[in-house]
């Protein structure tokens, strides 16, 4: 049988449409962010155990959160078309069974995390799994303009996840890890809002761009961008968790965030420039990450040590 062109009659097919529930393009920002924490914290040495469970049950919490996100808005997702053909409004997933499938990844994130890291780390993935379905889906977002910025926590928690799993505890330098993605937030989704306005509008979900206009909105991407450059930096002075590579790569990125922002800044009515800044404010984050792995890199360490030592003596 054939359902919106996927073959639902397949267990392939069934085995597409609950990876689908899990939103897996989002989840693969928020496993970039944990594998980063968890890098800085175990000062580049990682331990396997640790990352690879940490990564896994990362993903069964964010798939969890994700599909009671798909539940509750079921109703919308079958208005707007870009989620008409998301498994439950297209029928191809029964409301009851995507319950059934969150609470089994949600349970079994809780306690694979348990027992093969720690509790705090588990204790912190379900926290973003109910600040996404409570505080984000259920609450602010069809009542607040500001639903992606407070909601927006929730995304920002799997650095915590990430810094609690090796360390077992939250010092400041996690919760900087947290304000930069809390801060990238905003700038991230309300550029996609740019693009999708109108389907927002034609479900009542009060998105900045609907409320405000793309102009007020684009004024507070400009904000939160000229904001998240100098929390980027934190991490190099006070935090101390990165050295002058990371800078040097975090200045970069920010520069050209905000080089895009101000295009948008100047034409804010131009779709293909929200479009623009969407798509790199994606490529932003996951470049900066690995702009904190390679920083902290041992054989980095040991590249730049021999190329001190080459221009001390060639200067000497």
């Amino acid at each position: 049988m054939q359902v919106a062109g996927r073959e639902t009659g397949t267990l392939w097919g069934r085995v597409r449409d609950y990876i689908q529930l899990m939103k897996p393009r989002i989840i693969v920002l928020l496993l970039v962010t944990t594998a980063g924490a968890i890098w800085l914290a175990s000062q580049g040495e990682p331990d396997t155990n640790i990352l690879l469970t940490t990564l896994f049950t990362g993903t069964l919490a964010a798939g969890s959160a994700n599909t009671i996100n798909c539940l509750y808005d079921r109703d919308i997702d079958r208005v707007m078309v870009r989620t008409q053909r998301r498994p439950i409004p297209a029928g191809r997933i029964t409301p009851w069974q995507a319950l059934v499938f969150a609470v089994v990844l949600a349970v079994g994130a809780l306690v694979l995390q348990v027992w093969r890291v720690n509790v705090l780390s588990a204790l912190l993935e379900w926290a973003g799994i109910l600040v996404y379905v409570l505080v984000y889906t259920h609450w602010l977002k069809r009542s607040s303009p500001q639903n992606i910025v407070i909601g927006g926590a929730a995304g920002a928690i799997p650095p915590l996840v990430g810094w609690a799993a090796v360390t077992g505890e939250l010092s400041a330098c996690a919760w900087i890890l947290f304000a930069i993605i809390f801060i990238w937030t905003p700038p991230h989704f309300w550029a996609l809002a740019l693009m999708i306005r109108e389907d927002y509008a034609q479900v009542g979900v009060p998105m900045l761009p609907v409320v405000a206009g793309s102009e007020q909105t684009t004024q507070q991407i400009l904000l939160y961008t000229l904001l998240l450059i100098p929390t980027s930096l934190l991490l190099v002075y006070p935090c101390g968790v990165v050295g002058g590579l990371y800078a040097l790569i975090a200045l970069a990125l920010g520069g050209i965030f905000l080089y895009k922002v101000f295009q948008l800044f100047a034409q804010p009515q131009e779709i293909s420039l929200a479009r623009s800044v969407f798509k790199y404010s994606i490529l932003y984050l996951m470049l900066l990450s690995l702009g904190m792995g390679l920083d902290r890199w041992p054989l980095m360490h040991t590249w730049q040590n021999v190329l001190v030592q080459k221009a001390a003596h060639w200067w000497g």
